[in-house]
């Protein structure tokens, strides 16, 4: 299976980049780091909170009533003239679920590691989560996902499932999955995001600090 750093170095993946780029103003390159740490962070929240039926349950009600992929059929019309409102309250309404109280955390950690502003990184995620919901409606779509613990399979897939190994992509995806095995992934993503371990005692441990413990 194609994982998600993958989906971002197709064809598909680059005219996101783009659009998103356009829309927030900022570099490609920088736009695309953003995102190459963002849609996995986004991810991991996701098969977390897919691990309880109530969760994986709402996700699935999410992508076969709402985000069945279409947003990726025409970009052109996505980015043309600037991203709708709807879709960005909509994807802000999808980091509070998926992220909730840790959504500034994340920003901050990417914001250090990117080096874009934690502001523009809040507007890139806003655009990055409606356009991942697509990806997964898609991806469940290919593969006849019609129940809950299919979803978490093709989540956990499309992180693991990644043959590029450029920009340190399969170290930070191993890191996301609660690489201390504490059962927090907020807290790995911390120390991922700052290039470290949450229990070296440095930035990624201060950050790690940020986003807590064990839940």
């Amino acid at each position: 299976m194609s994982g998600i750093m993958d989906i971002l170095n197709s064809e598909m993946g680059r005219s996101i980049v783009s659009g998103v780029a356009d829309q927030t103003k900022q570099p490609k390159n920088k736009t695309q780091d953003v995102l190459m740490m963002a849609m996995p962070v986004l991810m991991a929240a996701m098969k977390r909170n897919a691990s309880s039926p109530e969760g994986a349950e709402g996700l699935l009600n999410a992508i076969n009533s709402k985000h069945d992929g279409s947003i990726l059929s025409n970009l052109g019309s996505l980015f043309g003239g600037g991203v709708d409102d709807n879709v960005m309250q909509d994807g802000s309404k999808i980091l509070d679920h998926v992220l909730g109280s840790k959504q500034r955390n994340v920003e901050n950690a990417i914001s250090v590691k990117s080096g874009v502003d934690a502001g523009t990184v809040a507007q890139i995620l806003k655009v990055a989560a409606p356009i991942l919901m697509g990806m997964l409606g898609n991806q469940a779509k290919q593969q006849n996902v019609n129940s809950p613990g299919g979803l978490e399979g093709m989540l956990g897939g499309l992180l693991q499932g990644n043959s590029t190994q450029g920009r340190g992509d399969q170290s930070f995806l191993e890191s996301i999955l609660d690489a201390d095995g504490d059962g927090s992934i907020m807290d790995d993503i911390a120390g991922m995001a700052m290039g470290g371990d949450k229990k070296d005692g440095g930035i990624g441990g201060l950050l790690g600090g940020l986003f807590g413990g064990k839940k």
